[in-house]
């Protein structure tokens, strides 16, 4: 039964309060057994029975609860620097996308690569993801576009939840593009999504949640709608990618069907501001897309004054995100989005494991929650994020056990 010593500050992230609230306990202990906390405060009111147990010492750095990446794109084949250096020269994400590129790029790659390739490849990208501190993982389906390659990215995602120490959540994302074969026929994509994938990945129990790209070179918001609304009708939480390269009612359509997330959201009007708080659907916000884009980031003052819930993830995907760098997201919400790094943790913490649907579990360090938390070589969130390093977590501990490095301080 550890306890955990001289800690600089814990930061709780518990939900109550406001987004930059994340409840700092200077000179703080944490104490668990098994995978659950038991206790967390300052120092000086240790429990006397706890007081007794094995002692780590924190070195007087922070902790924070483990990372939750709420949004990735987890399993793809390839990737796609040739489009980088397009955009760099003027084209245009979506002018890229009609020429054949983009998603429909990935797919090709995707559905070429063995099983045996995908999970190392994912394997490799969990491993540095929970070295950053990312405790947490969501994983969409979605560069596979058929009803057999999406199920198999699914199964992936069921098989590597067993293998990790990270907790995966998997969401169908069928409905992310109109794959090829389906050109000019957008509608008998949508039935095949609504008719056949969807039943299919509940009937196994392979994804917690439905996604859906509205977008002018994917989905329209009633195409949107129908795909949310089979899923939720087969138990499938719906989610959205909204409003990303233009204002087109993904938030509005996030709302109607009771999302637990809109994703993106740099075009979001007002009106979708206002849809989302009304609702109390969370805002997921991925600056690493408005940076590799080039495109205005997240409104997220504007959000967080309406009092809308923002989440920060990677969006780690082969195009318009191609990096796990949780940590790096963050600081970029600070400097781009202009979101505090008070608000920032909170907003890869308890908020992301909201937009996941895990806000009972992890995303806090509360008794009774998972003991998943971070040993942070900082004296302060703020030192942290404002001088940015390749990495400066020290060790990381998922559902009470010490998984990173090989040789934790915590034994």
């Amino acid at each position: 039964m550890p306890l955990l010593l001289n800690i600089g500050t814990l930061y709780q992230c518990r939900p109550q309060g406001t987004q930059a609230d994340i409840q700092p306990i200077p000179d703080a202990a944490l104490a668990w057994e098994g995978e659950t906390i038991l206790w967390v405060g300052p120092r000086a009111l240790i429990p006397p029975d706890f007081a007794r147990w094995t002692a780590q010492d924190a070195g007087g750095r922070i902790v924070v609860p483990g990372l939750v990446d709420c949004h990735t794109h987890l399993a793809f084949g390839g990737w796609r620097a040739d489009e980088f250096e397009r955009r760099i020269l003027g084209q245009s994400y979506l002018e890229i996308a009609r020429a054949g590129g983009g998603i429909a790029s990935t797919v090709a790659k995707t559905r070429a690569a063995g099983a045996v390739e995908l999970a190392e490849r994912c394997t490799r990208h969990l491993t540095a993801m929970l070295a950053l501190g990312v405790t947490t993982v969501e994983a969409k389906s979605g560069y596979a576009l058929s009803l057999e390659h999406e199920l198999r990215l699914l199964e992936l995602y069921r098989d590597l939840a067993t293998r990790t120490p990270q907790r995966i959540v998997a969401t169908l994302l069928a409905a992310h593009t109109v794959p090829p074969e389906f050109k000019d026929r957008r509608e008998a994509y949508v039935d095949l999504v609504c008719d056949e994938i969807i039943p299919a990945a509940t009937r196994a129990g392979l994804a917690s949640f439905c996604d859906v790209f509205v977008e002018e070179t994917a989905f329209t918001v009633p195409q949107g709608r129908r795909v949310l609304l089979t899923g939720k009708s087969h138990g499938l939480r719906p989610k959205i990618h909204a409003d990303q390269l233009t204002s087109s009612g993904g938030a509005e359509l996030a709302a109607e069907v009771g999302a637990v997330s809109a994703d993106h959201l740099e075009r979001v009007s007002s009106g979708g501001i206002e849809a989302l708080r009304a609702a109390g659907v969370v805002a997921v916000s991925l600056p690493f897309a408005s940076l590799y884009l080039n495109q205005p980031p997240l409104a997220a003052r504007h959000l967080i004054a309406a009092g809308v819930p923002v989440a920060v993830a990677t969006d780690f995907n082969p195009g318009s995100a191609p990096t796990y760098h949780l940590p790096l997201a963050l600081t970029l919400a600070c400097t781009l989005q202009r979101m505090t790094p008070a608000e920032v943790l909170k907003g890869a913490t308890i908020i992301a494991a909201r937009a996941i649907g895990l806000e009972a579990e992890v995303g806090s360090l509360e008794p009774g929650k998972s003991a998943d938390f971070v040993l942070i070589d900082a004296p302060s969130v703020n030192e942290w994020l404002y001088h940015f390093r390749d990495n400066a977590c020290l060790a990381v501990v998922a559902r009470g056990r010490p998984v990173w490095p090989e040789r934790s301080i915590f034994t």
